[in-house]
């Protein structure tokens, strides 16, 4: 592989082709399904799943076999399965489904208005909107490495690019495909995903761990319709306040510690030192990244338990809410419902499925009041801890940071989820795994003004090449 030609020709590739396409990307409001169950008779996923599509079939990719798969009630998954020629088997793997738009954008951005900033300045190379950084981008960099190494005649293994379209819904589309896709993947050596973060745009960042999701609806009903306030209140316990006893069932609401201690694991000493050392790094960047009222600070001064604690431990986050009218809307009316949208994030170890029966059952026994209550699970996904790493691929991984960032790679858990990586790990408990990508400071996923940092991003695609080029030393 020769560096400079490598750099030269991705850039290019990003400049000319990939930030274009991305633009494209991010006009289109392809919602995961959780978010739009009518997303057929939109047709937005397709647009996305053809431009992606036609994107990777102009690059004509050597060796390459390209299919968009459709299984009946599902969401499409594009499939580039590329020959090899050095031992090995790589899958590499993305989405194309975004969250909802949010609100609080600023002025001038939207989470379908792509804005490029080419200006100098702090947001230099930033291109904002929904969807470029979590995570349309992996596509486009995955075949951008491969195509550029090919162009060197560099020998590599045989890699798969899988590519969803529900994982923002809990990939529950996935575990279809993997099976009607089996023999076509193989049985991978190593997986490379580009779907996490970074802690800072200064290294190449690989994360050891993801955290589990319970999420669901909590719903507190005392009456059949509204009544006055006046004349209810201090008969009628309040729905709001029925839900607040609830959720101190689960939360010790003065530090945030979720008091189920089957939703708590025995965090590995790895781990620990992982989070000191990321710590050691990051500093206060940890948490000043975030959009801070004035006055405002953490839970904690200590980084390293800061890292453990969006890494390790399970939190919850209410994230949604109804029954409550707009405060111009609102009068004396003691409401009949209170609901509220529960993300619980429990950390690897803790079976999901079984943590929202126990989050069920918590929140619904003994209802004060006889008030009716329900728990309605909308997800339930695995964390997952990579396995050990093998030298190679740490080596790689550090020397591909210091060429290609100039700093050692760094490594640290994520607080997020990505369902398709604990399927893989229960499926291939031999496979190495590089999970990284491109959410640092700011990126904001999820939420207003994310953005894909282009420079960070392009630097992460050289990067990825070069690890490619590793594999085989695995075989001598």
């Amino acid at each position: 592989m020769q560096a400079a030609a490598l750099k030269e020709r991705i850039e290019q590739l990003w400049k000319d082709s990939i930030v274009p396409s991305l633009i494209e990307y991010i006009r289109i409001p392809n919602q995961s399904p959780a978010f739009d169950p009518d997303w057929q008779a939109h047709g937005y996923m397709q647009r996305v799943v053809e431009l992606a599509h036609a994107w990777v079939e102009s690059q004509q990719v050597a060796g390459s076999r390209l299919e968009v798969m459709q299984l009946p009630g599902r969401t499409p998954l594009l499939l580039l399965e590329i020959e090899g020629s050095a031992p090995g088997n790589v899958l590499m793997y993305g989405h194309l489904d975004k969250q909802p738009p949010f609100e609080g954008w600023r002025e001038g951005l939207g989470a379908w208005t792509p804005v490029y900033v080419e200006a100098a300045g702090p947001e230099q190379g930033r291109l904002y909107g929904r969807g470029g950084a979590d995570d349309g981008y992996a596509v486009f960099a995955s075949v951008a490495a491969v195509k550029a190494l090919q162009e060197q005649n560099v020998a590599l293994p045989r890699i798969v690019v899988c590519i969803e379209c529900s994982e923002e819904s809990g990939s529950p589309d996935l575990p279809a495909y993997m099976q009607a896709c089996a023999d076509r993947i193989g049985r991978p050596d190593l997986v490379i995903c580009l779907d996490s973060g970074a802690g800072d745009y200064q290294r190449l960042w690989a994360t050891t761990s993801l955290r589990g999701l319970v999420a669901g609806t909590l719903r507190v009903q005392v009456l059949r319709e509204g009544v006055h306030s006046g004349d209810a209140g201090g008969v009628v316990a309040s729905s709001f306040r029925i839900l607040r006893i609830l959720l101190d069932r689960l939360e010790n609401a003065s530090d945030g510690r979720l008091l189920p201690e089957q939703l708590h694991v025995e965090i590995p000493a790895l781990r620990r030192e992982q989070a000191k050392a990321a710590a050691a790094i990051l500093g206060e960047t940890l948490y000043s990244k975030y959009a801070w009222h004035e006055g405002m600070g953490p839970v904690s001064d200590d980084v390293a338990e800061l890292v453990l604690a969006r890494t390790w431990r399970p939190s919850l986050s209410v994230t949604g809410v109804e029954g409550m009218p707009a405060l111009e809307q609102a009068g004396n009316v003691l409401r009949p419902q209170t609901a509220v949208k529960l993300s619980l994030r429990v950390p690897p170890g803790v079976d999901a499925e079984a943590a929202t029966a126990q989050v069920a059952r918590l929140l619904c026994e003994n209802p004060p009041y006889g008030a009716r209550v329900s728990f309605e699970p909308e997800q339930a996904a695995d964390g997952w801890q990579a396995p050990p790493g093998e030298a190679w691929l740490e080596d790689a991984v550090d020397a591909a940071s210091r060429q290609w960032f100039g700093a050692p790679a760094a490594a640290m858990g994520e607080g997020g989820t990505i369902p398709f990586m604990a399927m893989l790990g229960e499926q291939f408990p031999r496979a190495q795994f590089l999970i990284t990508g491109v959410l640092g400071p700011e990126s904001n996923a999820h939420g207003p003004n994310e953005f894909l940092h282009v420079p960070y991003a392009t630097r992460l695609t050289c990067a990825v090449a070069e690890v490619l080029c590793s594999l085989p030393r695995q075989e001598d």
